[in-house]
C-alpha cells in the first residue's frame, strides 16, 4: 500500500492553497494535519528539524518543505494529468515573490487594525524585521496598482483559453491563483474592486475555485508523528557530481531560506540535484528522516 500524502497546513494559508488545488486537479486523496498559524508548532518542528513555514508535505519519513518541492513531488508521483508545462516554474517564482509581495501589502493594508498582537510578534520573528502596519497601510495604495498590473498579465494570458495552461489548468494557473484566492478570501471587496476591469480573471477565479481540493480527510499531528516514527525514508536520487557547491553525500550541511524564516536546518547531505537538496536527520524519537528543499530560494553551507 502506497504511503499516504499528509499536508501540514492551515485553512487560511495562501501557500497551502497551491497543493490543495493540485490535489483537486489530480483527484488525489490526502490527509490534512492542521498546524498552528503561529509558533510554537510542537508537532511540526520535530519533523523538519526547525523549519516552521507552512505548508509542509509528509510522505512516510520524507518531509517536503516549500511549495516548489511539494508541487514537484506531487507531479512526479501522480503525473496525470500533467500540470508542469513550458515556463511554469518561472511563473511560480513570480507568483511566490513579486505578486505575493503585492498581495501581502494589500491584505494587511486593509485588515491591519484587526491583526492580533501575537501574530505580529510571530511574523516579526519569522521575517527578522518589524511587521510595520503603518508602513503597510501607506504602501497599500501604490501596491494596489502593482496588484492590478499583475492581474492584468493573467487577464492577457486568458485571452485565448479558459486557463493559463490552455484548455486545462497547469502549474501556472495554480501559482497565480494563490494570490487571487487569498485576496478574495481575506478582503473580498478589495479583490472585486481590483478585478472589476478584468472579466476573464473573474471567470477564471470561479473555474479554479470549482476544482476543489480532492479527497481530504483529517489526521492529528500526533498521528503524523507516529507515521514518521514507523516509516523509513525513500532512497534518495542520484547525487549531481557536477554541482557547483562541490559537496559530497554524507557531509554535514545546513539549509536555510534566503528571504524569511531563515532558521538553518542541519543534517547529513543525502543528495543534490539541479532542483533539490535532501538532508538526513537522525532523531532519537522519530528515527531517520529525509527533509527535502528546493534549490531556488535556499542556501546550503557546510557546518
Amino acid at each position: 500500500m502506497a504511503a499516504e500524502i499528509i499536508l501540514h497546513h492551515y485553512d487560511t494559508s495562501p501557500f497551502s492553497e497551491k497543493p490543495r488545488v493540485m490535489f483537486g486537479i489530480k483527484g488525489l486523496a490526502w490527509r490534512s494535519v492542521i498546524q498552528p498559524v503561529i509558533m510554537p508548532k510542537p508537532e511540526l518542528v520535530p519533523l523538519t528539524g526547525g523549519y516552521r513555514r507552512i505548508p509542509v508535505m509528509q510522505i512516510g519519513a520524507d518531509l517536503y518543505c516549500d511549495t516548489q518541492v511539494i508541487l514537484a513531488e506531487i507531479e512526479a508521483r501522480a503525473p496525470e494529468p500533467r500540470l508542469v508545462r513550458g515556463a511554469d516554474w518561472a511563473v511560480n517564482i513570480w507568483a511566490d515573490r513579486l505578486f505575493f509581495q503585492a498581495t501581502v501589502a494589500v491584505v494587511f493594508g486593509a485588515i491591519g487594525d484587526h491583526v492580533p498582537k501575537d501574530f505580529i510578534a510571530d511574523r516579526e520573528k519569522l521575517s527578522g524585521r518589524p511587521f510595520d502596519m503603518a508602513a503597510m497601510k501607506a504602501a497599500a495604495i501604490p501596491m494596489k496598482a502593482h496588484w492590478r498590473a499583475h492581474a492584468g498579465w493573467i487577464e492577457d494570458g486568458l485571452a485565448a483559453a479558459d486557463f493559463l495552461g490552455g484548455s486545462t489548468p497547469s502549474l501556472a494557473d495554480i501559482s497565480a491563483y494563490m494570490n487571487v484566492w487569498w485576496l478574495s478570501a481575506a478582503v473580498r471587496t478589495e479583490a472585486d474592486e481590483l478585478l472589476a476591469r478584468f472579466p476573464r480573471v473573474g471567470a477564471w477565479r470561479g473555474r479554479m475555485r470549482a476544482i476543489g481540493h480532492g479527497q481530504r480527510s483529517e489526521m492529528t499531528g500526533a498521528e503524523a508523528l507516529e507515521v514518521a516514527r514507523d516509516s523509513q525514508p525513500a532512497p534518495g536520487p542520484a547525487h549531481d557530481l557536477a554541482d557547483p557547491l562541490g559537496l559530497s553525500p554524507g557531509e554535514l550541511v545546513s539549509v536555510s531560506a534566503d528571504d524569511y524564516g531563515r532558521d538553518a536546518i542541519a543534517g547529513r547531505l543525502v543528495a543534490l540535484t539541479p532542483e533539490r537538496v535532501i538532508i538526513a536527520r537522525e532523531t532519537e524519537d522519530l528515527g531517520r528522516l529525509h527533509v527535502h528543499f528546493p534549490r531556488i530560494g535556499y542556501l546550503i553551507a557546510r557546518v
